[in-house]
């Protein structure tokens, strides 16, 4: 009886653990091979930059993502800190905040907040 019930703890462990492991290959999440974003420069001179709080960045996979989706946005330039869970934004030209949240959320993970302006080149 002792066996039987071993055996079922185990077997509900390794289908929690299947199904976990699914949904992260299936969002190229930690451990799928999304390709290291370039570093992107801006064309233009900067006139701005923002802070977005992202939510569900686990590993380097998640970084790249959003990096290489903000990155796509002509007159932005993202630096990720996966610590943090922030993207800086380095800008050449106004985008709009729902413009940035889009790009994030096709990557996808969700923006917490938005902070900054396009202007002042001040650091947050």
């Amino acid at each position: 009886m002792g066996d039987i019930i071993i055996i079922a703890v185990v077997a509900v462990g390794l289908f929690f653990a299947a199904r976990s492991m699914r949904k992260r290959v299936k969002s190229g999440c930690c451990g799928g091979s999304v390709p290291k974003a370039p570093r992107k420069t801006l064309d233009g001179e900067k006139i701005g930059e923002k802070i977005i709080t992202i939510e569900g960045m686990h590993c380097e996979n998640c970084k790249n993502s959003v990096e290489r989706q903000i990155n796509r946005i002509d007159g932005a330039a993202a630096k990720v800190d996966l610590k943090k869970n922030i993207a800086v934004v380095s800008l050449s030209r106004a985008v709009e905040d729902a413009e940035l949240a889009r790009a994030v959320e096709q990557a996808g993970f969700q923006v917490v907040k938005i902070e900054g302006d396009v202007g002042s080149c001040s650091s947050i």
